[in-house]
């Protein structure tokens, strides 16, 4: 029978008891990267926490289809359906083809998840490979009457779905306060309505990303892909929904307007949101000139950073905050936080060593339990974790004589340590450095970019250059040639 877990649900603001739809079975959904730029640091942190999550539901006992989305096509610069096309803009900018850009932040995506242990989803659907369906919940919110057609175009109507339903239902305002915060429409806009929002978009002749549709050739509206590929790996209503706090206001309170009028039901009943990043007390962004990206996290090239930190030290430090709280980062939490991981892994170095006598079974079976308890309660990651630096003193104690155990204890610390750091938190222990077959490895890697830089293949070089990046290893060009830093 699986564990008895609890959950903060965003649609509620409540701490709720978990029952899935299905006994033992989980569906879960999570909004994952847009793929047109290398991915932030608050996108780690979303996708980190919820691969701690899915973890925990599988050692709790559940079957869980975990699916988290590729969004690679139909994401305009403004969440309002604004700007320009993200793909397109920065497939000019790089003298690539959009698919080329896809690629490329897709594979450096992968990369990044890879260092920080992040187990990969039961299904990860593109946008691209879902047009069909995104086509045909978009006929489908035609014929019930929530859309209309300008020119090709296709909106969702919000006023009309308001009328019978609660828009605001996840941010919790109501429809006259979303009204406020948006701009009188122009005399072009051809929305009827300032908050509707785009299912289709009609494209222009020189849009190199477009599909052809009952209304001509465009390409589908940012929101509708969430809702189409959800519905079709987990069904029109499924266990659990998750994102970061920014998608709550529009992309998440869309998804449900789409989902409830096609099917007549939320797509998700629990919604689950990660909360934002800091650095020293100031909210991350670019335009505040602290926001850094992975790699210069791992290699410390970043003019507010004093030093480069490890894969498994960063994951360490987003974990000792609860998933639902602010996260700082700093030079002196970044260096604390690698002091602790290195500390949890020495004493697990030590278990197989530990000398057997006595018995503190009882002891051992307690923080097992505290463990368990702390992850029932909302994925506490930060009181798990002081729980298991409770078992670090008592194994260094153990190997200092201080403490007595038995064999089957000694078993049985091992598997909880196994459990909650490795299985649970998704932590790692990190290889030694510097070995002659690494750098054997490194010196081909090298003369590859090398052969790429000569031939004018600067985007290949650059790729090969930002995937150690994300690894944690730095490249340096000097008139020698090609050095790297670990």
């Amino acid at each position: 029978m699986a564990k008895a877990i609890r959950i903060y649900n965003t649609l509620s603001r409540t701490i709720e008891p978990f029952t899935p739809l299905h006994e033992n079975r989980v569906g879960m959904y999570v909004c994952g990267p847009t793929v047109y730029n290398y991915l932030h640091l608050g996108n780690c942190r979303t996708f980190s926490s919820f691969d701690i999550v899915f973890r925990y539901l599988i050692y709790a006992g559940y079957q869980v289809r975990y699916v988290r989305n590729i969004t690679d096509a139909g994401h305009l610069e403004g969440d309002r359906d604004e700007g320009d096309d993200k793909f397109a803009k920065r497939a000019k900018l790089e003298k690539l083809e959009p698919m080329e850009i896809v690629q490329k932040y897709t594979q450096y995506f992968h990369d990044v998840m890879q260092a920080f242990n992040c187990l990969p989803p039961s299904i990860e659907p593109t946008a691209t490979g879902h047009i069909i369906e995104q086509i045909e919940m978009t006929k489908l919110l035609l014929e019930k009457g929530w859309a209309y057609e300008v020119d090709g175009t296709i909106y969702f109507d919000v006023e009309k779905y308001s009328k019978e339903n609660s828009y605001g239902i996840l941010s919790n305002r109501n429809l006259n306060d979303l009204l406020d915060g948006t701009r009188e429409l122009s005399g072009q806009d051809e929305k009827q309505g300032r908050l509707d929002f785009a299912l289709w978009i009609k494209a222009k002749p020189e849009h190199l990303m477009q599909w052809p549709s009952p209304w001509g050739n465009g390409f589908p509206g940012w929101h509708i892909e969430c809702s189409a590929m959800s519905q079709k790996y987990l069904g029109n209503e499924f266990d659990i929904h998750g994102g970061g706090m920014d998608l709550i206001a529009t992309h998440h309170t869309n998804e449900i307007a789409q989902n409830c009028a096609c099917n007549g039901v939320s797509p998700a009943r629990v919604w689950m949101h990660t909360n934002m990043l800091t650095v020293n007390g100031v909210r991350m962004s670019k335009s505040a000139g602290n926001g850094f990206l992975p790699n210069e996290l791992f290699s410390g090239s970043h003019p507010l950073l004093e030093k480069g930190y490890s894969p498994m030290s960063v994951r360490f430090f987003m974990l000792q905050s609860h998933y639902r709280s602010t996260l700082d980062f700093s030079n002196e939490a970044l260096q604390a936080a690698e002091k602790g991981y290195a500390r949890l892994m020495n004493a697990i170095k030590l278990i197989d060593n530990l000398k057997t006598e006595g018995d503190n079974a009882s002891y051992i079976q307690s923080l097992t339990d505290k463990c368990e308890a702390a992850m029932n309660e909302d994925f506490n990651t930060p009181i798990a974790i002081s729980h298991l630096f409770e078992g670090v003193t008592f194994i260094n104690n153990v190997n200092d004589g201080r403490e007595k155990i038995s064999a089957s204890d000694k078993i049985a610390i091992k598997k909880l340590f196994h459990d909650f750091v490795f299985d649970i938190l998704g932590l790692k222990m990190e290889s030694e450095q510097g070995n002659d077959k690494l750098d054997g490895l490194m010196q081909i890697l090298l003369a590859q970019r090398a052969d790429a830089k000569a031939r004018k293949d600067f985007a290949a070089s650059d790729l090969l250059r930002d995937q150690l990046l994300a690894l944690g290893i730095t490249i340096k060009d000097g008139k020698e040639g090609a050095t790297y830093n670990l």
